[in-house]
């Protein structure tokens, strides 16, 4: 779940994982976006989207949204546990700090400096340099797919990343799904390659050992896909589609063709 098709990167994990399992997709594009929302309002968007989630009775929900996890999350946890299992979506900054060096964390603007994630670096990168980074319209670029608004946006978080940062920190799903793009253009001539943490694959292994599953990649591609938009029926985004994450999906339909 998420406000829009940031939760592409960890549901392409979890297809990778298992392309056997049935994937419920459950978007707001009615809420979108959740970022500029009160986290009283936010909470109550996420509800609603896990509410017509939890719907067709999945064996966990991920959370693909930093931004809801901040403020959602023990919101979702009453709502759905013990039975559903939710699984939210965290910054990776301690593995990141683990490797040393300089860290930069792109984050949405209403995440940098946050208390929330000021928190995560005290806890876990005490001692490491970090500079956090605010990405100004990034998600919402990537969000439509607009790749000059894309390009322009990742152009100016690179001028905010100090030249010797050795690691940068994708603090917003959306930027998973442009990560490469990001590497180029923090990359400096000469220097080491540079380190990206994500948090998809993180989130796709924690979701299987929660209900007890093994990953199993070489499974046969039979997983169904469905998509809720503000809890109605619907297809993904054209804009999903722009991202290899995106065209990795559809696969046998929709789960209720099948029942």
């Amino acid at each position: 779940m998420d406000s829009g098709i940031g939760l592409l990167a960890a549901t392409a994990a979890v297809r990778r994982l298992r392309p056997d399992a049935d994937l419920v997709l459950s978007l707001d594009p009615d809420g979108m976006p959740w970022g500029p929302r009160t986290p009283e309002d936010l909470t109550r968007r996420a509800v609603a989207v896990a509410e017509a989630a939890a719907a067709h009775r999945p064996a966990a929900l991920i959370v693909g949204c930093n931004t809801a996890t901040v403020h959602a999350l023990p919101a979702l946890r009453a709502l759905c546990e013990p039975g559903i299992p939710v699984i939210g979506t965290v910054p990776a900054i301690k593995p990141a700090a683990a490797g040393g060096g300089h860290v930069a964390i792109w984050a949405t603007p209403a995440t940098t400096g946050s208390p929330y994630q000021r928190n995560l670096i005290a806890d876990f990168a005490r001692g490491v340099q970090v500079t956090e980074v605010p990405c100004w319209g990034l998600a919402e670029a990537v969000e439509h797919a607009d790749e000059q608004a894309i390009d322009a946006t990742v152009a100016a978080a690179a001028e905010l990343t100090p030249p010797d940062v050795t690691t940068v920190v994708l603090g917003c799903t959306h930027y998973e799904l442009v990560a490469e793009r990001i590497r180029a253009a923090v990359q400096r001539p000469g220097a080491a390659p540079l380190v990206l943490h994500g948090s998809a694959g993180a989130v796709a292994a924690q979701a299987l050992r929660r209900i007890g599953e093994h990953p199993a990649p070489g499974a046969p591609a039979e997983g169904a896909l469905t998509v809720l938009l503000s809890g109605r029926d619907g297809a993904l985004p054209a804009a999903a589609l722009h991202y290899a994450e995106g065209r990795l999906l559809p696969a046998a339909g929709p789960l209720a063709d099948r029942m």
